[in-house]
């Protein structure tokens, strides 16, 4: 199997199941998590100032610990939970998409890895125009048929 097998929707929902289930769990375990994700996909709310969102990497680990891990909750397709940015503890509330997660963590454990990407494109099965008539004379029997007339 080659890592392009795992670039399927059927996959990426498969790892959004298993991100669901492994943040779900962690919630009732109470257990506090880091998460690593695509910044690029995360959605703030207020919107963060614009130096304070260009100093965040393109892969960002949020700690859901204490404040943030109490305001945390999850849905199909979204984490959310509040937190603080920058020296003046900017006030945001934090949606990430389920597939922008690529690693959650517990202390310094990597206990889930996603490598789906947000964007995988859904394979399209493309159906030609069919020329009846050639496809009756790709059969000799019908050619011969046709010519008797």
């Amino acid at each position: 199997m080659t890592i392009k097998a795992l670039e399927t929707v059927a996959y990426q929902e498969l790892m959004k199941e298993h991100i669901y289930a492994t943040v779900e769990y962690m919630f009732n375990q109470n257990q506090e998590f880091g998460i690593a994700c695509e910044t690029s996909n995360v959605n703030f709310n207020p919107e963060l100032p614009t130096e304070l969102k260009a100093s965040l990497p393109d892969v960002t680990l949020f700690m859901l610990a204490n404040y943030s891990f109490e305001t945390a909750s999850i849905d199909t397709e979204y984490i959310s939970f509040e937190a603080g940015f920058g020296s003046e503890n900017f006030g945001s509330l934090v949606h990430i998409p389920l597939l922008a997660v690529k690693q959650i963590f517990v202390d310094e454990y990597p206990i889930l890895i996603n490598i789906v990407s947000m964007h995988v494109e859904e394979e399209e099965t493309s159906i030609e125009p069919v020329d009846s008539m050639a496809a009756l004379l790709n059969n000799p029997e019908n050619a011969k048929l046709l010519k008797r007339k």
